[in-house]
């Protein structure tokens, strides 16, 4: 043979011993039903994948709280789901006014650039929520077609709760807007309708626990009306949302589609459908406002404050003497706990999307957390931080399904 065999390991020679708990900013945690679900393959165009389709995007309508008939699966990632909105919605020489305040928010923006649109951005300082005049003003100045916003910044961990505000000016001036709420779909409220988002864009892999790689998407009906009207043919052929509504409303065919994918997202919905949407808000902000007593108690500073806090993602300024880098392989290595770094900001980032939110894993990430930076020789109260956490669980009133 020319080539030489190459030695390779097996899988069990590289994973560590006992899997490692994922409290980063995704992917999380996957429920045992949808890594089983993940398991299995069926024919894509067969009877029965056609009746999970049929559910999937049922479930799709009550988790994006919307009546739209336009929800689609997309073999990829949030990215890629993102791409598709960008790609249908934004026609090349259009106006997009790009509201920016993070890594994602800056990755549409660049998106809709290399779709050949004219971008106005409206940048945020970071760590800081869009301010909502500096947005009023700029839609009135420019006049765009387009908005693109990211509910949830999981790069820097600010939460951008004037949306429902947003879209409402957006549609006074005759502008649709596209929505990023990859990091809090299924963790915190999104009312599609009521608010007035014209595409939402979600991945599998944090809110919903599925696996990566499978995402969704769903348009309104103004949307999907720009998308007909269009008589340009678009770039992208698998991200063309009339060519996917082939197969997802029309039971034909489009591409093989993510068979194993779709069924892991199937039980993800139908998980969230089981436990309910206001008992889930309420579990992600119990568990995650837990996470932030916890970190304070400790001596530690949150990264955002408390009015533009993102709870999906929980940023946490590290002490000047603590190396990033040497804090995440240890809690990694010592203790069996994943949590992340960030895009050029000095903080790691402790995810409280799904199955992450739950108050054993809190309670283990505290004080592995507590441990490493007590180990790297900085003066950390755990007694008092593991305190904080069981005293905010054990007095959270819920505040979407109140007993």
């Amino acid at each position: 043979m020319r080539y030489p065999l190459p030695e390779i390991e097996s899988l069990d020679t590289i994973l560590p011993d006992e899997p490692l708990l994922m409290m980063g900013a995704g992917p999380v945690p996957i429920p045992a039903k949808v890594a089983a679900a993940n398991g299995i393959v069926i024919n894509h165009l067969g009877d029965t994948m056609a009746q999970i389709v049929e559910q999937v995007k049922a479930m799709s309508r009550y988790v994006f709280q919307t009546k739209t008939h336009h929800i689609m699966g997309v073999a990829g990632p949030g990215s890629a789901a993102m791409e598709m909105a960008i790609a249908n919605l934004v026609v090349p020489n259009s106006k997009v006014l790009a509201l920016c305040n993070g890594f994602f928010s800056n990755r549409l923006a660049e998106m809709a650039e290399r779709n050949e649109a004219e971008v106005v951005r409206v940048d945020s300082d970071c760590g800081s929520a869009i301010d909502i005049d500096a947005v009023a003003a700029a839609i009135r100045l420019h006049r765009p077609k387009i908005l693109t916003v990211v509910q949830g910044e999981t790069s820097n961990t600010v939460y951008n709760a004037c949306l429902p505000e947003v879209c409402r000016i957006a549609h006074e001036f005759e502008c649709l807007v596209i929505v990023d709420a990859v990091c809090t779909f299924s963790t915190m409220p999104l009312g599609m309708d009521d608010w007035g988002v014209d595409a939402v864009i979600t991945g599998g892999q944090k809110g919903l626990s599925s696996i990566p790689g499978v995402s969704l998407v769903a348009f309104s009906e103004l949307a999907w009306e720009l998308i007909c009207q269009r008589k340009d043919v678009l770039r992208h052929w698998c991200l063309d949302a009339k060519l996917a509504d082939q197969f997802w409303y029309k039971k034909s065919y489009h591409y093989t589609a993510p068979v194993s994918g779709i069924l892991a997202i199937h039980e993800a919905l139908r998980l969230v459908c089981e436990e309910t949407l206001p008992s889930r808000f309420d579990r992600h902000l119990k568990c995650s406002l837990a996470l932030q007593s916890g970190i304070e108690g400790l001596g530690l500073a949150l990264y955002v404050d408390k009015l533009s806090r993102l709870n999906s993602v929980v940023g946490i300024s590290l002490p000047k003497k603590i190396d990033q880098k040497e804090l995440l392989q240890l809690i990694s290595r010592e203790y069996g706990v994943e949590i992340a770094g960030s895009f050029g900001l000095d903080i790691v980032r402790i995810g409280q999307m799904g199955e992450q939110c739950r108050t054993h894993n809190i309670f283990r990430t505290v004080h592995a957390l507590g441990s490493s930076i007590k180990k790297l020789g900085y003066n950390i109260d755990l007694p008092t931080g593991m305190a904080e956490l069981e005293r905010a669980i054990d007095t959270f009133v819920p505040l979407y399904n109140p007993r």
